[in-house]
This record gives C-alpha cells, sequence and structure tokens, in this order.
C-alpha cells in the first residue's frame, strides 16, 4: 500500500532525498555529535547516547547480515531509492532512529520531534519500497531494546 499510494514524481524525489538522511545512522549521528559539542554540561550523557545509536548501527549490520534478507521485488514498482546493500531485515533507519529518539528525547524537551522524525524516517522506506514493513517494524524493535537498555544503563549511573 505504501508502495502505491500518494505517489507523485515531486512526492518520490522529496521522500527519497529526505530519507538518504538516515543512511547509514547520518541524521542521528550528526545530532548526537552536535549535542556533545554544543550541551557541555551534559556532554557525557550526549557522548554515550551517541555511542549507543552508532552501536544500534553496528549492531543491525550484524544482524542483517545473519538474515542475509532480500529487499522486496514488486513487479512494475521498482524501488524509488539506491541502497547500500541487497540486504533488508532490519531496517538500519528504523533500529537507529528509535534509539536515538529514546536516547537524545531524554535529553532534549520537548521529545516528539524526535520521534515524528524517526516515525518519517521509518515510513519512508515502505513508501520507496526498499523495505518490507517486518523489516521496519524489526529495526523499530531492535532499537527499542538497544535504547532502553541504555537509557536504562545510561540513568541508573546517574541515581
Amino acid at each position: 500500500m505504501a508502495r502505491t499510494c500518494g505517489h507523485t514524481p515531486r512526492r518520490e524525489h522529496t521522500v527519497a532525498r529526505f530519507s538518504s538522511l538516515g543512511e547509514h545512522a547520518a541524521l542521528w549521528l550528526a545530532i548526537g555529535a552536535a549535542g556533545t559539542l554544543l550541551d557541555e554540561p551534559r556532554r557525557p550523557a550526549w557522548q554515550a547516547a551517541l555511542c549507543a545509536v552508532a552501536g544500534t548501527y553496528v549492531l543491525n549490520t550484524a544482524v542483517k547480515l545473519a538474515v542475509r534478507r532480500k529487499r522486496p521485488r514488486l513487479d512494475g514498482l521498482p524501488p524509488l531509492s539506491a541502497t547500500p546493500t541487497q540486504l533488508s531485515f532490519p531496517s538500519a533507519h528504523s533500529s537507529t532512529a528509535v534509539a536515538a529518539a529514546l536516547l537524545y528525547g531524554r535529553l532534549v524537551a520537548p521529545a516528539w520531534p524526535f520521534w515524528v522524525l524517526a516515525a518519517t524516517l521509518s515510513y519512508s522506506r515502505l513508501y520507496l519500497g526498499v523495505h518490507y514493513p517486518s523489516d521496519v517494524l524489526g529495526g523499530a524493535a531492535l532499537g527499542a531494546v538497544v535504547g532502553l537498555a541504555s537509557r536504562r544503563a545510561l540513568y541508573e549511573r546517574d541515581t
């Protein structure tokens, strides 16, 4: 449904460009680096969160290599974006987005912009036809596990 509804050439181009921000967790790593540089009082928390997001990306890649699920192939509907690999599960966009929303959202109020960005980036992968819904859900679950475990370790240490 995401690959067939609401598509125009301009929208497809815009979504593809937007989605590219999530490649290799680049957007989330940049936000974490900015927080580390700019928020001196919470620098250690930002560094820990940044490392956890980077770790989520590494773990996602390891799972992807272990599972080796191929990306969707839809007759008459080619993917609308290039991908670094042909491996699909789990979605690194989703895993890093959820981990970042959980961790960075704890450091910045309000947290909801991180969640909107995470959801939009995750959905973009379905819209572009480069992931199955289960890839996005699996990535989100992986990001939630890493993000919650990291958040617990980070904030229990402070109490």
